[in-house]
């Protein structure tokens, strides 16, 4: 009884990020989306790993908190970049863009992806960050401005992104590549383990 009751539950993503969407799809998952709202300027961590996990509690923790998601899990996630023990999350503009690749090209970075799954029937979160070594390419100058140009990495943590027009200069990686698209499969399975939940009883 219990495992066709898992089979039945809903899964909520809390996160408006269309690449965090697709992984779950590809994956054979289909969640409902609710964004969380969460103010992430307004949070802070010691470190890039902790902050990770932190934005991404306080988007589970609020999107766990509404009434429509009641008997739902809950994904809450969120990604810095790690470069010289600082975090970074999305350029504030195209100038930030341009400074941030100009001083991560040639290095390796770590980009940090926090997990938090909440089982709102029961209140019980589990809890994680996944790190994943990014080693750089040495774009030009010139391909530099063509690409914030693009209006791309505006939109992502670190000011790149593996599945889209940065993918060329990004020379390799040590660890899940999902996580730094945005999500850790293997990551989210462990967790929802925790839940007492099979992710292939999740399946679509």
């Amino acid at each position: 009884m219990a495992r066709m009751t898992d089979q039945r539950r809903r899964l909520v993503l809390a996160s408006a990020s269309p690449a965090r969407l697709g992984l779950l799809r590809q994956a054979g998952l289909d969640p409902e989306v609710i964004v969380s709202g969460v103010d992430e300027d307004a949070l802070s961590a010691p470190t890039p790993a902790e902050l990770a996990l932190v934005l991404a509690e306080a988007k589970a923790t609020a999107v766990a908190a509404l009434p429509a998601t009641a008997g739902a899990l809950v994904i809450g996630c969120d990604s810095v970049l790690e470069l010289d023990g600082e975090a970074y999350g999305k350029p504030a503009d195209a100038e930030e863009a341009i400074a941030r690749w100009k001083s991560m090209r040639g290095r390796a970075g770590i980009l940090r992806t926090g997990h938090c799954v909440i089982d709102t029937t029961t209140g019980r979160r589990a809890a994680e960050t996944a790190s994943t070594t990014v080693r750089f390419g040495n774009p030009t100058d010139a391909e530099i401005a063509a690409y914030v140009a693009s209006g791309e990495p505006l939109q992502v943590a670190g000011a790149f992104t593996l599945d889209g027009r940065s993918a060329p200069f990004v020379d390799a990686i040590d660890g899940n590549h999902g996580n730094v698209i945005g999500l850790s499969l293997p990551l989210l399975r462990r967790l929802l383990g925790e839940h007492g939940v099979t992710i292939t009883d999740l399946w679509a």
